[in-house]
């Protein structure tokens, strides 16, 4: 069983940053992509950032429009912990944080599948 695990939000004032981390664990064969998407409530979740590895040499990483140049995501670590790196935080970035994998288990034999984390809250606010 593939877990995706979140760490990090919380409340922080317009012009500070936050980190949050993903981690996955379990039957990992290889993280075909990793990010971030978020949503508010009442509204479609939106893409945040997402590290796509394509067919292995491929990766690219591709940024939300409202985030470009203030959200940064690192690679994914040996770990397979990936961290998003806020800055220069906005009121509407204000939102639930979801991270999500697309994971080969065992191998590739068969197609990857999705996974999403459980999600965390991210409040930007004097």
């Amino acid at each position: 069983q593939v877990q995706l695990r979140q760490s990090g939000g919380g409340l922080v004032q317009p012009g500070g940053s936050l980190r949050l981390s993903c981690t996955a664990s379990g039957s990992i064969y290889s993280i075909n992509a990793m990010g971030w998407y978020r949503q508010v409530p009442g509204k479609e979740r939106e893409l945040v950032a997402l590290l796509d590895a394509g067919d292995g040499s491929r990766e690219e990483t591709t940024y939300g429009r409202s985030v470009q140049g203030r959200f940064t995501i690192s690679g994914v670590s040996a770990t397979n912990t990936q961290y998003l790196q806020m800055t220069n935080l906005k009121p509407e970035d204000t939102a639930i944080y979801y991270c999500k994998a697309r994971i080969y288990s065992g191998s590739y034999d068969r197609p990857p599948n999705d996974y999403w984390g459980q999600g965390t809250q991210v409040t930007v606010s004097s």
